[in-house]
């Protein structure tokens, strides 16, 4: 970690821009896409370490002048762009505590999370200002607020003006590891939205986490599809290249211009939701193309089939794609490449022994422990009454260096959620798993999603294994369906059939169920759901619940017909 000037226990992110732009003052360290030109070309801005430390510069003092300063939240609503970056930066330089709420989420839930979060300053375009002015009593803590483009009338100072003031360097706050830096809120997929902070020395183990897991060099280049991991890419030294994406939406990515920027900007480097992969995974196989400059894809935010890691191999002849898993409370746990998946894994998947996210990441510890949905206080006996036997499912329960130990005001949430063992805090994932005996870490399923038929709990993703892989099949989704001669729930297969298939879904269906009967899997009914529902964050978390209470009046219905 490079020193800000202000003693060795300074821990901020913010300190590698100034350091960075010391050393490689003219190299790119932000590359935007501006445009295109008459012929259809993208035209790229940039701006190198130096100007981006400028820029951040000023932008500091602009918010120290404003009273934005230590320990100040702040809400940051500004689309991916050079603006974007030095804002955040800026933030962090100052010592505030930016605040990121996925648009995507809806309304009710977005203004919740900042009702909760109280932002003191407010920092928006256009859109998100005319959001705080229409919804006041979420925003009700906001004494500053800044806009990032034109203001249309709706209060503020702009950022123009922000940066008018003194343009000296600034110096990067001392805050220590266990300060917040920022609050991000979990996506809500499979419950309410809740703020995580995110210490200092959170975001300094996640740097160092992928800087060496990852080997990553300073003659790389990277493209962040989540906007924020633009500072990674500062910290690591290298440039990065702003992807021509709605990042609310990566499902609907365009695959021509991801193509597009790692064949301009020679991309070594990225991160994105499997959705994204698939899009542009679909389109390379079609085009034939092959991408020789990237040298590694992460792919995160939801199991990842083994047919797109076995594309990926194609695509990418000098490169290779790892899958790492995590959550925003415990952002990276462990990880697997594509080969060793391709060439061992992937089998057990099929086989129904669920989906296999690799080794522990240097510094990460995991429990497995028996499922339950009540808190757990360690006693006299430590562990010893809540772990799962070796080899059974049970909780993913993690702690290490990116950990976060409450969630923000949510004392209930927090003590269900987190395990206090001598001053350190475990968290409960939520997800289900077991250890194989080579010490990877296999996920099995939400514990949420779990469906308890006849006394006896099916894992959803062990259960989809067995029939995502078949021709002809996107995805599956197992859920329960409330049944009367059960008295708890029937097991329903949901099936998500590729684009292009056209088989008769009476045929396909008993063949399912005679594929369920010949396997001993308690297979209830089979339906077909052309769209999943999925999260807001990745588009790639399958949406269960939704789908179980679709299922639940497609079985109605079909009963009283």
């Amino acid at each position: 970690m490079p020193e800000s000037g202000s003693g060795a226990s300074t821990v901020n992110i913010a300190a590698y821009l100034p350091e960075m732009a010391a050393k490689h003052p003219f190299r790119r360290a932000v590359i935007f896409p501006e445009g295109r030109d008459r012929k259809g070309r993208v035209a790229y801005t940039h701006r190198t370490f130096r100007q981006l430390n400028e820029d951040s510069d000023r932008i500091a003092h602009g918010l120290a002048g404003v009273g934005i300063g230590r320990s100040c939240p702040t809400a940051l609503l500004v689309t991916p762009s050079l603006e974007f970056v030095a804002i955040a930066f800026a933030l962090f330089k100052v010592g505030a505590v930016p605040v990121f709420v996925d648009p995507g989420m809806g309304r009710k839930a977005m203004l919740q999370c900042f009702r909760e979060a109280a932002p003191e300053g407010f920092i928006g375009i256009p859109r998100a200002q005319l959001a705080r002015r229409l919804f006041p009593g979420s925003f009700k803590s906001v004494r500053v607020a800044i806009n990032v483009g034109r203001s249309w009338g709706l209060g503020g100072i702009s950022l123009e003006e922000l940066m008018q003031g003194a343009s000296a360097p600034h110096p990067v706050a001392a805050t220590e590891a266990s300060e917040v830096a920022a609050i991000l809120f979990t996506s809500g997929s499979t419950g309410i939205p809740k703020g995580v902070p995110f210490t200092h020395g959170m975001i300094q183990g996640q740097v160092d986490l992928q800087k060496s897991t990852y080997q990553i060099g300073e003659d790389e280049v990277d493209m962040p599809a989540f906007p924020l991991f633009a500072l990674f890419s500062t910290a690591f030294g290298i440039p990065a290249v702003i992807p021509d994406m709605d990042p609310t939406r990566p499902a609907h990515v365009d695959p021509r211009r991801i193509v597009e920027a790692v064949e301009n900007q020679g991309v070594t480097h990225t991160f994105g939701s499997p959705a994204i992969w698939h899009q542009v995974g679909n389109y390379c196989d079609e085009q034939g193309i092959v991408l020789p400059s990237m040298r590694r894809i992460l792919m995160a935010g939801a199991p990842v089939p083994g047919r797109l890691l076995q594309r990926w191999q194609r695509i990418l002849p000098a490169g290779e794609v790892h899958t790492p898993y995590g959550a925003t409370e415990a952002l990276g746990v462990s990880t697997i490449s594509a080969r060793e998946v391709v060439e061992d894994t992937w089998g057990g998947n099929k086989e129904g022994r669920g989906t296999c996210v690799g080794r522990l990441l240097p510094g990460m510890e995991v429990r497995i422990l028996e499922i339950t949905e009540s808190p757990i206080e360690l006693g006299p006996q430590g562990w010893a009454p809540h772990e799962a036997a070796a080899g059974d499912v049970g909780e993913i329960t993690v702690r290490g260096p990116v950990v976060a130990s409450e969630y923000m005001g949510r004392p209930k949430e927090t003590r269900t959620a987190k395990v206090l063992e001598q001053g350190t805090v475990w968290h409960r994932m939520g997800d289900l798993g077991y250890f194989d005996d080579q010490g990877r870490l296999w996920f099995c399923g939400r514990k949420s999603h779990r469906v308890i038929r006849n006394g006896l709990p099916l894992f959803t993703v062990q259960i989809e294994g067995r029939f995502n892989s078949l021709d002809g099949i996107h995805r599956t989704a197992l859920v329960g369906v409330p049944g009367r001669t059960l008295g708890q729930s029937n097991a329903v297969l949901i099936v998500e059939p590729d684009a292009d298939s056209r088989r008769p879904r009476d045929t396909w269906k008993r063949e399912l169920l005679d594929r369920a009967r010949r396997l001993n899997l308690p297979i209830d009914d089979i339906l077909f759901h052309d769209s999943f529902p999925v999260d807001v964050r990745h588009n790639a978390k399958i949406r269960r619940e939704i789908l179980a209470k679709w299922a639940a009046g497609s079985v109605a219905d079909g009963a009283r017909a």
